[in-house]
């Protein structure tokens, strides 16, 4: 299923589109710890220079939609392993457990040494759930994907109110909300440091994976859903369901999402976790035309899909170079272009994209997996596979 790969290297382009502007930040990562969240459009609005403009169509374009598009996408991905091994013959979950404990700790170290606001622990720990489910009935899948949504959108129903009826701490001060010392430690601090730092606020650090559960159950189950009901092949029931998907997603995702970014920030929640995973059907459905339409080797479908194929390598590369880029331990470009403007944020956002790009098509003309890949076909071939 070619447009899987695809859609896999859009998801990771489109989640670096998010993560950037938490590296170019004054206190980078931290800002999630101490600065309150604006609404994409808010900026915008309050002064409509092209800058901010642009920041805030960049941010409304992203924020959200590539999270919930990989959420789906390793729920696709979690079925296809259990259709594979119920082929031949294998136990389910069975060996799978040691693939979501490698990927626990992988998005471990990944936290730990480079960057706090990983997906990958979330991931590990909602597949295990996901692919003990995948044993159970089609009736108590759909039980727990419906109670799952009810539950989420329980959760930021709260979030939203307390948000409300409370004021945030970013909102309180004119730096941002973040101390001085913070901003100090990522723009001049040693890399040591800052490992400390994301240690000892790591609960506060973890907490978008936590108050999200339901949501990735949700969003796991849903995308084993549509791999079942054929909507990523290319014959033509498949094009039929990805224009279901479109005109559903975008029709009712976009004016949704345009509704909540225009209502501040205390809309911040319905428009991350809510409205953002109703666009992200529509971007299978648009990403899925496209790709139809498309030159099977042409250098836009290779090099998606390239990076697609090895996704987990470049979700790690990408973070790293930023980290590289924006931090004191490499170029420190948040502090140097601090109050410069967005422009060299989406610079440096087009840069590491087309270097992940060629990158990935360029690996795999030599190597058959990525790098994580192929360390992680290398670990768990080791552990021998009981059959059924």
């Amino acid at each position: 299923m070619p447009l899987l790969d695809v859609l896999r290297g859009v998801a990771i382009l489109g989640t670096l589109a998010t993560n950037v502007w938490l590296f170019a930040a004054p206190g980078g990562e931290a800002n999630m710890l101490f600065t309150a969240s604006l609404s994409p459009l808010e900026a915008a609005l309050s002064d409509p220079s092209p800058a901010t403009v642009a920041e805030g169509v960049f941010l409304l374009l992203s924020n959200g939609k590539f999270l919930a598009l990989l959420t789906l996408l390793f729920g696709v991905g979690l079925a296809i392993q259990f259709r594979s091994a119920a082929k031949k013959g294998g136990r389910w979950p069975g060996p799978y457990k040691w693939r979501a404990l490698f990927l626990f700790t992988e998005g471990l170290v990944h936290f730990t040494l480079v960057f706090a606001a990983d997906v990958l622990m979330g991931y590990a720990v909602t597949s295990l759930l996901v692919a003990w489910l995948l044993t159970r009935s089609q009736r108590a899948q759909n039980a727990v994907m419906w109670t799952c949504l009810v539950l989420h959108l329980a959760v930021v129903g709260l979030l939203t109110a307390a948000y409300t009826l409370f004021p945030q701490p970013g909102e309180q001060s004119a730096d941002g909300g973040v101390p001085a010392d913070v901003v100090d430690l990522y723009a001049h601090g040693g890399y040591l440091e800052q490992i400390a730092f994301r240690l000892d606020n790591a609960l506060a650090m973890r907490s978008e994976p936590i108050i999200t559960f339901a949501f990735m159950v949700f969003m796991f189950l849903l995308g084993v859903r549509l791999f079942r009901a054929g909507a990523f092949g290319g014959d033509a029931a498949g094009r039929r369901l990805r224009g279901r998907l479109l005109a559903w997603g975008l029709g009712v995702g976009v004016p949704l999402n345009i509704a909540t970014a225009l209502g501040g920030a205390d809309l911040f929640f319905v428009d991350r976790y809510v409205a953002a995973p109703v666009v992200a059907l529509g971007l299978i459905g648009a990403v899925g035309w496209l790709v139809d339409r498309a030159d099977p080797a042409g250098w836009g479908i290779v090099s998606l899909s390239s990076l697609g194929r090895m996704a987990m390598s470049g979700y790690v590369a990408q973070n790293l170079l930023c980290m590289l880029a924006c931090y004191g331990v490499g170029l420190g470009l948040a502090a140097r272009l601090d109050g410069t403007g967005p422009w060299w944020v989406m610079g440096l956002w087009a840069a590491v994209a087309a270097l992940l790009l060629a990158w990935s098509t360029l690996w795999l003309r030599r190597f058959r997996l990525g790098p994580l890949e192929a360390l992680q076909k290398a670990v768990l071939g080791r552990i021998p596979e009981r059959r059924r």
